[in-house]
This record gives C-alpha cells, structure tokens and sequence, in this order.
C-alpha cells in the first residue's frame, strides 16, 4: 500500500476532536482506538502486515522483547482469548476479528540479565502495529481489562521470562451504535494534554 494525498489528510472524526500544535504527519493523530467492529474475518494478508511492522521496532542490544500470540476468530483459540477478557471488554470485543496477546521478554538474549526497558522497548513494537493498522484502516484497540493472573497459562507463555503487557482487538470498524449504549458516547478520538504539560525544558520544574 502506498500512501497518498488523502493519507496524508487528518480523519474528518479525528478534525473534529483533535489538533495538533506542530506539524506531523497525520498519521500519528489519526490513530486512537475504535471498539466498534464488524465481526468480519480478517485474511492474513491484511492483518499480518501489522506485525511486520513491529518486528521493526527499536531495541536494546537488539534484543527484540516482543512476543504476540493472536487467534482469528475462526481459530478454536478463539474462545480462550474471549475468556480472559473483563466482562466490560468481551461486551464489544467479541466483535473483532482478531485478539492479540502482547508479552515481553524480561531478559537478554546475549547473557541472561535483566532487560530493564523490555517494556519500553514492547511499547514502541505496539506503536508501530498500531501506526500500520491505521493507515490500513483498521481499527485496534488496546486493553488492560484481562485476567493478568491466567493469560500465561491460558496461552502456553513462560511466566519466569516473559511479562504479559497488554491484550489487542483488531478488525474492520463499525458504526457507533453496534455497541453498547453505554460505550456510544466513548467512542470519539479522545484529545491529549497540551504539549506543555508534557516537556520541560532543562529540568523537569
């Protein structure tokens, strides 16, 4: 896929809720995070691209914490990713068309210690998944409401060397009112804090 002049415009519901003080690419605005999908199945032509851009991440000593489970939702893993979702999450979440489970790898490959950014390292391989879904026009939204106590087990992760991050939805959106009513009026870009709430120059005072 190649980008175009229309890529390159901000989202007309992203406008509408967002702007930015300085001039990037429209790409990092337009993203936020949809929950209402279609249910549609996802060839892994059109989902596995996301992946491949976080394999290109950043990281320490190269280490390349990031580990992704997933299940389609043609997949008999389907269900064991629905059951470790809260009950708030699986109310529109069953609706995606793929469920990722993000881990990273808590120590070096090299020499066996620990790896004290594997999860800032695993944040900018999101980022990148995130980043490529939205210019593919793709909706993910990404979630802490899981069971933190089975999700190891559950999909077969190391616990002793890898931390569980975050679980992902990813599917074509969906209208506002194919959720829950009480997610409707949730479901815009949320805004962000001003730029000089967030960097200091100097110090951090």
């Amino acid at each position: 896929m190649s980008l175009t002049d229309e890529d390159r415009k901000l989202d007309d519901e992203v406008a509408a809720h967002r702007t930015p003080e300085h001039d990037v690419d429209p790409l990092f605005v337009n993203r936020w995070s949809p929950r209402a999908m279609t249910g549609e199945p996802l060839a892994e032509a059109e989902f596995l691209p996301l992946f491949e851009a976080a394999r290109w991440a950043p990281s320490a000593f190269n280490n390349q914490h990031w580990r992704f489970v997933y299940a389609t939702r043609d997949d008999d893993e389907w269900e064991t990713f629905v059951d470790l979702l809260t009950e708030n999450n699986q109310a529109w979440a069953t609706d995606a068309s793929v469920l990722v489970a993000i881990f990273s790898k808590t120590t070096f490959e090299h020499n066996g210690e620990p790896a004290l950014t594997h999860s800032f390292d695993t944040g900018a391989a999101w980022q990148n998944l995130a980043l490529e879904g939205t210019r593919r026009d793709l909706a993910l939204h990404p979630m802490a409401g899981f069971d933190w106590e089975r999700i190891h087990d559950a999909l077969g992760v190391p616990e002793d060397e890898f931390d569980a991050e975050a679980m992902v939805a990813i599917g074509k959106q969906a209208a506002t009112d194919t959720l829950p009513e009480e997610l409707q009026e949730r479901e815009v870009p949320s805004d962000r804090k001003p730029l000089a709430d967030i960097v200091s120059h100097g110090s951090f005072e």
